[in-house]
């Protein structure tokens, strides 16, 4: 079973040639401005786009507007609830653009395929999906990693303001205007933005990625130990999942063009 549905609609209710779910008619999207939309589309364990990872094996759209993206993971036991998560992002993010007609993504080679990908078709959720199985849907799963990716991005930004000789002591009185531009700062401010936590340029570096509340000076040790271990954690899962990827299958999957911009560690 494939989850293939009209773009933004309950199957069946959308006539070819009216609005997709990007809200306007035009020409269809190329391949490559489709997997480019990919890009936004993150494993939510490791915090990396699946288009990085080389979870999408191919990406195809016609003449009319169909997109067919094809996906994989890691191993044929990967959890369900992620990957239940990862298809249904994909669905959104190219269902959502302007000229798609149907969109159609599917998740090959695991042991969930079939329920995954009938219940994004379906626009069911993960908990009718799993009917049985599943005791709820997956927002507060989606948040918990979130709340991870706060305090990896946070490593991420800290290093270099350490190792450029930054006071550890006069961190948590910054704020995200006052550290230097940077790619790293940009997602932390994202990830910050999804869950709702101050990200402005007068809010603090340093919060409780639960809270939102400032971390305070006595707790600036434990919090940087915590931003640390979770950072070397992620790396490390995203390593192992791209050498078991890699043993898996002999190709490299796709992966959308270069923005001229490289990733800030």
């Amino acid at each position: 079973m494939t989850a293939s549905v009209t773009a933004g609609a309950v199957p069946g209710s959308q006539l070819p040639g009216t609005a997709n779910a990007g809200g306007s008619v035009g020409s269809p999207p190329r391949a490559s401005t489709v997997l480019a939309a990919l890009d936004t589309v993150r494993d939510p364990e490791l915090d990396e786009p699946i288009t990085a990872l080389g979870f999408v094996t191919s990406c195809t759209v016609t003449a009319d507007g169909d997109a067919r993206v094809r996906l994989r993971l890691p191993t044929y036991f990967c959890a369900p609830n992620f990957a239940f998560l990862m298809v249904a992002d994909a669905y959104d993010a190219v269902s959502a653009m302007p000229g798609v007609r149907t969109a159609e993504i599917v998740l090959e080679d695991h042991f969930a395929s079939e329920a995954i990908n009938g219940g994004v078709a379906a626009r069911a959720g993960f908990a009718n999906s799993f009917d049985g199985e599943a005791v709820g849907e997956l927002d507060e799963l989606r948040a918990d990693f979130l709340r991870k990716a706060v305090m990896a991005g946070t490593d991420q930004v800290c290093r270099p303001l350490l190792a450029a000789g930054t006071d550890p002591a006069s961190l948590p009185a910054l704020t995200l205007g006052e550290v230097p531009p940077s790619r790293a700062l940009q997602r932390l401010r994202e990830r910050r933005a999804e869950l709702g936590l101050p990200a402005s340029d007068d809010a603090p570096l340093l919060i409780d990625p639960k809270s939102g509340e400032p971390v305070s000076p006595d707790s600036l040790r434990l919090h940087l130990g915590r931003a640390r271990l979770t950072r070397t954690s992620l790396e490390a899962n995203g390593s192992i999942c791209r050498g078991m990827l890699r043993h898996r299958y002999d190709s490299p999957g796709l992966r959308s063009e270069p923005r001229g911009e490289e990733e800030e560690q």
